[in-house]
């Protein structure tokens, strides 16, 4: 059977599909709606040995898990590092979608990480407590706000979801408008309070039953929360050649410009996985504090250029001596040596459970 390169231009309400044969010659083309029909009418044209690249975009995992039961190779390509526009004048989605599929062919697609279906859910389940996390300080932002408009005072306490905080704003007395906002803000803040205070025993829960977060845990600056942030948003470590490779992706490294004899070194490149960037430089804050010497030279550079990129500094210095057991670029003096003890990698000869675990760093 003639292999097929099948080219998948994904919408959120159809996606067209374009398949080539190892000649380049095209086969077939079609648009279908994104239903459960529609998905079904396209796995019914694909074999197993056919190859299909799809953009990454919102419903690419979906589709992903769609079509797995055809046994096809599913890429998901990145769309900034794949150009499929480049010296074309005219973009469409037939023509997107028969780009794909000669760039399949010829081998020239940027793919990403798939995850597992386990790895997704706990990102659903750190990510989901952070956006209610990020609401509830919002909303906390907008009380404070309004109290000071109105000359009211400050709550008591330096957060707002104390007992003796909520309490008093039950006492403030406002203009009859203004009362009617906080009473809103404060009912709605008390329900986002009780959600963000369930995801937080949820995610502690699954961090205390995973041996990797529990591990993580012990390093200075990072908790079960970061911890089950780093393990989900990393996922299978061993992908990465090592700490460098792991900074370049969280995009910590900084941008180079290198022509002939002038170098320049400019920001971070802020490029890649903004979760793992965060779970990073918030282990840094607290990182700085340590009385060894990595510490010590934290704030001297802290000192030197800044808390802020102090701070990125640190975290860069984290993912940079941040390698999976039995990679090519093991952790130096002082990375991840208790955590390799922790899950009892004390030998090297325990090496290779990490890599059947494909747990996180």
């Amino acid at each position: 059977m003639t292999r097929e390169y099948i080219g998948v231009d994904l919408h959120k309400r159809f996606f067209q599909a374009c398949a080539i044969a190892m000649t380049g010659d095209r086969l077939w083309e079609q648009r279908f709606p994104r239903t459960a029909d529609g998905v079904g009418r396209f796995s019914a044209r694909v074999t197993g040995e056919c190859a299909i690249a799809v953009e990454a975009m919102g419903p690419t995992w979906a589709f992903v898990d769609a079509v797995a039961p055809t046994g096809a190779a599913v890429c998901v390509v990145d769309p900034r590092k794949t150009k499929l526009k480049a010296g074309h004048a005219a973009k469409t989605d037939r023509l997107d979608a028969r780009r794909l599929a000669d760039a399949l062919r010829r081998d020239s697609v940027v793919s990403i990480y798939i995850p597992p279906r386990e790895i997704r859910a706990l990102r659903e389940v750190c990510r989901g407590r952070h956006q209610l996390v990020r609401l509830r300080t919002r909303l906390a932002q907008m009380i404070r706000a309004l109290l000071l408009r109105c000359d009211a005072g400050e709550p008591p306490g330096t957060t707002l979801y104390a007992a003796r905080a909520l309490a008093w704003l039950t006492t403030v007395q406002l203009p009859a408008e203004a009362a009617c906002q906080l009473h809103r803000l404060e009912r709605l803040y008390r329900a986002v309070h009780a959600d963000a205070t369930a995801a937080d025993a949820d995610v502690k829960a699954r961090a205390a039953a995973d041996p990797i977060a529990c591990a993580l845990a012990t390093m200075t600056g990072i908790g079960p929360i970061l911890g089950l942030t780093l393990r989900a948003e990393i996922g299978d470590a061993t992908r990465f050649s090592g700490g460098p490779a792991l900074a370049s992706y969280a995009g910590l490294v900084p941008r180079v410009d290198n022509s002939g004899a002038r170098v320049y070194h400019g920001r971070i490149t802020r490029q890649g996985s903004p979760w793992i960037r965060w779970a990073l430089v918030e282990a840094a804050r607290y990182a700085m504090r340590r009385p060894d010497a990595r510490g010590r030279w934290a704030r001297r550079l802290a000192v030197k250029k800044g808390l802020a990129k102090a701070r990125v500094a640190m975290a860069r210095c984290y993912a940079m001596r941040s390698s999976p057991p039995g990679a090519r670029c093991l952790p130096r003096r002082g990375s991840l040596r208790d955590w390799g003890q922790a899950i009892g990698l004390q030998d090297p000869s325990n090496r290779g459970a990490a890599h059947s675990m494909s747990y996180v760093l």
